[in-house]
């Protein structure tokens, strides 16, 4: 056994298999002794450069995922961490597997194409555990193992290295794998990576108020150039009542792109939720509690005071006209990730109103519909570079209501 004692491994993926050009989103790594006894540990997100598959299970965010590197500026470190150590996961394979296509991506011979050369917790399971499920969940509750957060790397990391120990004191010294595991590969010199680690949560610790990235400038009496393409940019962005990461770095780029000033802004602000309360009086009936609560959620998320909402309701003299965003008939309308219900129902949907479903983004494509806003997706990147808005599916079900 090696005198190192283990590297206890968990992935998160995009999907199950890397030759679907699945990768990973997050690893965690818990370092053991020969007795089972923590050492150390490390986790971070990994930024796949596409869409993060099914969030409903792992549960991650592409706006944290956006913050974190890529596979290839974390290898040197993942590397230091398993080098002379018994590689260790509970379904050892899957891990093992996804660990090596992504060391084969960035050009790494790793030593990992044996399945022999590590522990799988869930293997030995039967042996240590009678009548144990292969999932990790039982197994945990088997062995009285904490597992609370299920689908973090590091907290499944954590477990496994639990259920480790546990074999090894069950093992009283001397674990039945000894003699498979002890001859591993030599591992290649890498340099040590330099990024850091970037753990879940991330996007709200870093992700300010877009206002507070624009570059402030000398107040303006004209009319600022590109105004009423910001605010037509602005009518998009909040089609989903809210701003997401992505969609705040575009409101950040065009303002300084343009030049415009924190007066500028404010009073383009004020325009736009004039507008909003011009369209929700125009019936002539008295303003609904919901549009109430969207020209609200408006004023926030433009940093405006509550109170602005009220004069804006109040105002009776002209509004700057704004062209908002509709879906026609006949729109082409193209969809990204994995959501609630399968892509083929929201098609379908689509279909019924009269829209019609794209596979590809092109600059002719009116919606893209995605799972995540924020989506790393091709066809999320495509549609930003064209000025496509980006909605997510409770927000594409609303615009086919109205």
């Amino acid at each position: 056994m090696s005198a190192n004692g283990y590297a206890v491994v968990d992935v998160e993926t995009t999907g199950l298999r890397p030759a679907w050009r699945d990768r990973v989103i997050e690893i965690g790594i818990v370092l053991l002794d020969g007795a089972g006894e923590i050492t150390g540990e490390w986790g971070s997100l990994v930024n796949p450069g596409r869409d993060l598959g099914p969030r409903h299970i792992h549960r991650i965010t592409a706006a944290d995922v956006r913050h974190a590197p890529p596979f290839a500026e974390l290898a040197g470190t993942v590397a230091g961490l398993l080098r002379g150590r018994i590689l260790a996961a509970h379904n050892l394979r899957f891990d093992q597997l996804f660990l090596f296509g992504e060391f084969e991506q960035a050009g790494i011979p790793a030593p990992l194409d044996d399945p022999d050369a590590g522990v799988c917790t869930m293997t030995w399971a039967p042996h240590f555990l009678p009548d144990a499920p292969r999932n990790l969940a039982g197994c945990c509750a088997l062995a009285e193992v904490p597992l609370s957060g299920h689908h973090d790397a590091l907290v499944d990391a954590r477990a496994a290295a639990g259920l480790l120990r546990h074999y090894l004191r069950l093992a009283d010294g001397a674990p039945p794998w000894s003699a498979e595991v002890a001859e591993r590969k030599p591992w290649p010199v890498l340099p040590v990576a330099r990024a850091a680690p970037v753990r879940r949560g991330a996007s709200a610790e870093r992700d300010t108020h877009f206002l507070a990235r624009i570059l402030d400038t000398m107040p303006r009496v004209a009319e600022p150039a590109g105004a009423d393409d910001y605010l037509a940019l602005l009518d998009q962005v909040l089609l989903d009542h809210d701003i997401s990461p992505s969609a705040a770095d575009a409101l950040v780029a065009f303002a300084n792109g343009i030049g415009l000033s924190w007066t500028d802004l404010r009073r383009l602000h004020l325009d736009y939720l004039a507008a909003l309360a011009r369209s929700a009086r125009a019936a002539g009936t008295p303003v609904r509690h919901d549009e109430h609560g969207e020209l609200v959620r408006a004023a926030r998320l433009l940093d405006l005071p509550p109170e602005t909402v009220d004069e804006a309701l109040a105002h009776a003299g002209p509004v700057r006209p704004i062209e908002r965003f509709r879906l026609e008939p006949g729109d082409l309308v193209a969809f990204t990730g994995e959501a609630e219900d399968p892509r083929e129902t929201f098609e379908r949907r689509a279909r019924a109103a009269g829209l019609t479903p794209h596979p590809r983004v092109t600059r002719d494509v009116r919606l893209l519909v995605a799972a995540d806003r924020d989506s790393l997706s091709q066809k999320a990147r495509r549609a930003r570079i064209y000025g496509i808005p980006i909605v997510t599916t409770a927000t594409f079900r609303r615009l086919l209501a109205t």
